[in-house]
């Protein structure tokens, strides 16, 4: 039984073997030792205890999993010894840079270089991963955000994938090289050494600069007032100017911090609710309720409805959770990132259910790529001379009304308490023949990914008649099971009636025979409850004020044709022509013209 001991590192918790932690404590302690007299030694300490903390993280597989010698042998293993990168400060310095070679063995990691940053380091982190000029990668966002306009939205997305190189470990794996304690030192005393170069260039330039303002004013005592004035200029002109800056600044943060609260709100209020419409959807989904129905029979192909909702929650949800999420870093500068594990893992998740959404989609709308029809032609006992009276029947038992509602379609059940799709998508058309008996013709049309799933729709469509002496009753609804899906099921009744017999159609076949002239339907809207005798492609009304004729052959949903005892006229949606006893008259947009017994009157609306 071995004791364990509980350690922060880094600011991380762990539990370590006894053992190891002795071993861990002598290696530290040699470090430490090692860079006694060293500039920067706490940060060395502090960047080589992070690493040693990430390296543990790496290892430890669950929470109560207790690190062992092995791990802490590996971490020394790639650490080093601190006695192999003991050195003295001046040997440092004196050090050809080829004593530093990055080894072959270590791969980059993306971060981006906030160091050498123009807006987020996404460029000149790309540029230390690509190991080229970070300028290269600027060119290649301006092509892309003038070219195609896709540069913005790339590299807001890096910008937030990406994490800043923070730590020392962070910008020597952003450059390739070992994360040991010899480039740690290096990086850090690096660093030092750019600030002490730094300070000292300030230095010179502020000795430099009193030595010449003091050399000035020796030389030139007679203009001590003017010279003492203009510094007083100088420096108020500097300071209004700081003033200035500090003024956008304030309000440039200020409305940073705006942003970042509506990102916030828009980024919660989405997930929030689609968050409601997923568990809305896959409960009523897994308890069926009453409803859902429809989209089962709209869902031709067959997806559950919760794996539906689910691949649109992370579609539409993960994009807003960064929006979110950046709301927040534009809030709060110390926000702890998500991890790069998390940012690929839920970018991957998105883009699978982006691309799974796609391929639903695609094979829905090719369950509508083909139609097919079945068509039933019947011989009915009418004659010419007779009279056939039709009517349009429906079912009380689905709708109270008898009356066309185009495509659209209602889930009922039949009286064996099946599921159907009902519609009232029927279509009546009347035409001449000079055949000597009747006949209707009943097409069937359906829509599917094939032809033979189509025509297999379009034959289950349930559609009925009767002919009850000189009486034909249309069922004024068509039926199918929910299996068929919603599939634009229609039906087509052809009435042929032979020369010289008479219809009489009743007032509710109105709404079912309001055809354009494409279907060459004879039986025109207001014909109906007259008797009509059928003539060559047209019918004359029996009982109506005078006598006229009517062939329906020309017009459509765009223009209006009338002939009868009165005269001609065409309608059209710009113009109108009459001509009738009393004359022509034309009537367009700009010109009018007045053809009678006067004369020719011609009148524009632009005089």
């Amino acid at each position: 039984m071995n004791k364990t001991v509980n350690i922060n590192l880094a600011g991380i918790f762990f539990h370590i073997d006894e053992d190891a932690y002795l071993k861990l404590q002598r290696y530290l302690e040699a470090i430490k030792r090692s860079f006694t007299d060293s500039q920067g030694r706490s940060e060395i300490i502090s960047d080589i205890e992070a690493r040693i903390a990430e390296l543990f993280s790496e290892r430890v597989k669950h929470e109560k999993q207790v690190i062992g010698n092995k791990e802490v042998d590996e971490v020394i293993a790639i650490m080093g010894q601190p006695e192999d990168y003991l050195v003295d400060d001046e040997i440092f310095e004196d050090e050809p840079k080829s004593a530093y070679q990055k080894p072959s063995g270590p791969s980059k990691k993306l971060f981006r270089d906030t160091e050498n940053s123009y807006i987020g380091g996404v460029s000149a982190g790309l540029g230390h991963y690509f190991g080229v000029d970070a300028i290269w990668i600027r060119l290649a966002w301006i092509v892309l955000i003038f070219g195609g306009g896709t540069g913005v939205f790339l590299y807001i997305l890096l910008w937030i994938l990406v994490p800043e190189a923070v730590t020392t470990a962070d910008k020597l794996m952003m450059k390739g090289e070992p994360v040991n304690i010899s480039n740690i030192e290096k990086k850090i005393k690096d660093g030092l050494g750019s600030v002490s170069d730094a300070a000292k260039n300030v230095t010179e330039s502020v000795t430099g600069a009193a030595k010449n303002v003091s050399d000035s004013v020796s030389g030139a005592a007679k203009n001590v007032d003017l010279k003492k004035q203009g510094n007083k200029i100088k420096s108020g002109s500097q300071s209004f100017f700081d003033a200035i800056g500090d003024i956008f600044m304030f309000f440039f943060k200020v409305l940073a911090k705006f942003i970042g609260i509506i990102l916030i709100i828009t980024g919660a209020s989405a997930l929030i609710g689609l968050l409601i419409g997923l568990f809305t959807l896959g409960a009523s989904d897994i308890i069926h309720v009453p409803g859902f129905d429809f989209f089962d029979a709209a869902n031709a192909t067959n997806t559950p409805v919760w794996l539906i909702s689910l691949l649109t929650f992370f579609a539409v949800g993960i994009p807003f959770f960064f929006v979110f999420y950046l709301g927040l870093k534009i809030l709060i500068n110390n926000l702890k990132s998500i991890g790069n594990i998390a940012k690929f893992t839920l970018f991957g998740v998105w883009l699978v259910s982006i691309i799974t959404l796609a391929v639903i989609g695609i094979r829905e709308a090719s369950e509508h790529a083909f139609d097919a029809s079945v068509t039933n032609k019947e011989v009915i006992n009418i004659r010419a001379n007779d009279t056939l009276n039709i009517k349009m029947v429906g079912n009380d038992n689905y709708r109270k009304d008898v009356y066309r509602h185009g495509s659209s379609y209602r889930l009922l059940r039949d009286e064996n308490d099946d599921k159907i799709i009902y519609s009232s998508d029927i279509r009546l058309i009347v035409r001449s023949t000079t055949d000597s008996l009747a006949s209707i013709s009943i097409e069937k049309n359906a829509e599917g990914s094939d032809y033979q799933i189509a025509k297999k729709r379009a034959n289950n469509i349930n559609y009925n008649y009767k002919l009850v002496g000189n009486e034909l009753f249309l069922d004024g609804y068509l039926t199918t099971k929910i299996e068929n899906k919603f599939s634009d099921q229609e039906v087509e009744v052809i009435l042929y009636l032979p020369e010289g017999s008479v219809l009489y159609a009743d007032d509710n076949t109105y709404s079912f025979h309001r055809n354009s002239s494409y279907y060459n339907d004879i039986l025109d809207n207001g014909m109906e409850e007259h008797y009509l005798r059928i003539i060559d492609d047209g019918v004359e009304c029996m009982d109506c004020p005078g006598d006229y004729k009517v062939k329906v052959d020309v017009g459509n949903d765009r223009t209006h044709v009338r002939l009868d005892e009165n005269g001609l006229e065409i309608k059209t949606n710009d113009s109108n022509l009459e001509v009738n006893k009393d004359g022509v008259k034309a009537n367009g947009e700009d010109v009018k013209v007045n053809i009678d017994e006067n004369g020719i009157e011609i009148t524009s609306e632009n005089e």
